[in-house]
């Protein structure tokens, strides 16, 4: 009995530890997880007014991405997070939220929409040597701002198609495909509208051929007859255009009222939803470059898809490429800091100069995208398509861009 007694008194007082050794695994874990934050990446675009459906379209892409990759256990063990801004489409409130997201602690930047706000914001992620994938604007200067030699290291990256290419598609569109040598250009009044402006007038001349009327026209301007009236008088044949949703229908609205049924040809903004739904069967036959276009073309695009109806509740994309190109941005970065295995800004960027890691993303698999000399993740018109308002949606104009987006 009293050798009995001895055993329950050791029991009562070695259960406690006992109990306490058990959940000293769980406590180690917390603690190991508390001592790795999450890394900070910075989103801006513009979320709010005209360009907003390229800015939420990207957005959603991003975040898609962001929750696979956290679901899969993040990135050096630590998952992603994302401090997002609304850069409003204004140049200096991009500049202001960039500083703001860096003085957050954000080791890189994804997004930037419009051309001038990322002339105006991405110099300072340069300055703080924190690299920045441009997931959507396509000024064919914006990775060409901080190059060697007067800047030993560019930090800044891009997934999007220039403009020097989708000017050239459009030109090939125009004078090649449709035999048209009289053409009229509009354009915005912003730096996109202006640097897509020249060029055009580039790809032309490279043609000998000038246009016949070249028109500038505000954001929110609502009379396109009178710059249209001069278009048709001077005997333009297409118009080449460089803008943003809003204005683009504003445009092809007018011309209908002219019943003026020249071809529309322009860049990739005239697949924006607020162009379609604004201009609705004007839009019709409109036709620009994209990089993605809303079609389950490969298994991979179809998981996407899949993805973005899940998150959204929605079928519809308002800007396709604006979405994919988020999301293949994302992919992109959380590769190249696995690589680094650093959030070192330096590191970083060192890792997607020489990318080892394959990526397989919605716009193209990414095998060593980008170089020291090269920022650009598409170079080559092979990597676009040419895309055409039909029944409200934008589809593939030719066939055989189609088989192409089906091979691997």
């Amino acid at each position: 009995m009293p050798g009995i007694a001895l055993l329950r008194l050791l029991q009562r007082a070695i259960g406690p530890i006992l109990a306490l050794l058990a959940l000293a695994p769980i406590a180690a874990a917390a603690q190991s997880e508390a001592a790795a934050p999450p890394i900070r990446i910075g989103v801006s675009g513009p979320f709010t007014g005209g360009s907003s459906p390229m800015g939420i379209s990207m957005r959603e892409g991003i975040r898609i991405a962001t929750a696979e990759i956290n679901a899969a256990g993040g990135v050096l063990g630590r998952p992603l997070e994302l401090l997002e801004r609304d850069d409003e489409a204004r140049n200096e409130r991009g500049a202001q939220v960039v500083q703001e997201l860096i003085r957050e602690g954000v080791v890189a930047g994804l997004g930037i929409v419009n051309t001038g706000v990322a002339l105006a914001s991405q110099r300072f992620y340069q300055q703080a040597r924190i690299p920045v994938i441009t997931s959507v604007a396509t000024g064919s200067l914006i990775t060409k701002q901080f190059v060697p030699p007067q800047h030993p290291e560019n930090f800044v990256f891009r997934v999007s198609a220039n403009d020097t290419l989708q000017a050239a598609m459009i030109v090939e569109e125009a004078v090649e495909r449709r035999g048209l040598t009289r053409v009229a250009i509009f354009h915005d009044a912003t730096n996109y509208g202006q640097l897509g402006r020249e060029d055009l007038e580039s790809a032309l001349a490279a043609r000998n051929i000038h246009p016949v009327a070249v028109e500038r026209f505000q954001l929110r301007q609502a009379d396109m007859l009178t710059p249209l009236r001069r278009a048709r008088a001077a005997g333009a044949q297409a118009i080449l255009t460089y803008g943003i949703g809003p204005e683009l229908a504003q445009i092809a609205n007018g011309m209908a009222r002219m019943g003026w049924r020249a071809p529309l040809i322009g860049s990739w903004t005239l697949a924006m939803s607020n162009f379609i739904d604004n201009a609705g069967p004007n839009a019709e036959g409109a036709r620009m470059p994209q990089t993605f276009i809303q079609e389950p073309t490969t298994p991979r695009r179809a998981a996407f898809l899949k993805a973005w109806r899940e998150k959204t509740g929605t079928e519809r994309i308002p800007v396709p490429p604006a979405a994919a190109q988020g999301y293949d941005s994302t992919l992109l970065l959380a590769a190249a800091i696995a690589q680094a295995g650093s959030t070192d800004g330096d590191r970083i960027r060192e890792a997607l100069e020489d990318l080892r890691t394959r990526v397989e993303g919605v716009i193209m698999i990414y095998d060593r995208p980008f170089s020291r000399t090269n920022h650009e993740t598409i170079t080559l018109p092979r990597d676009i398509y040419l895309g055409e308002v039909r029944n409200g949606q934008v589809v593939f104009a030719y066939e055989d861009d189609r088989r192409r987006a089906a091979q691997p």
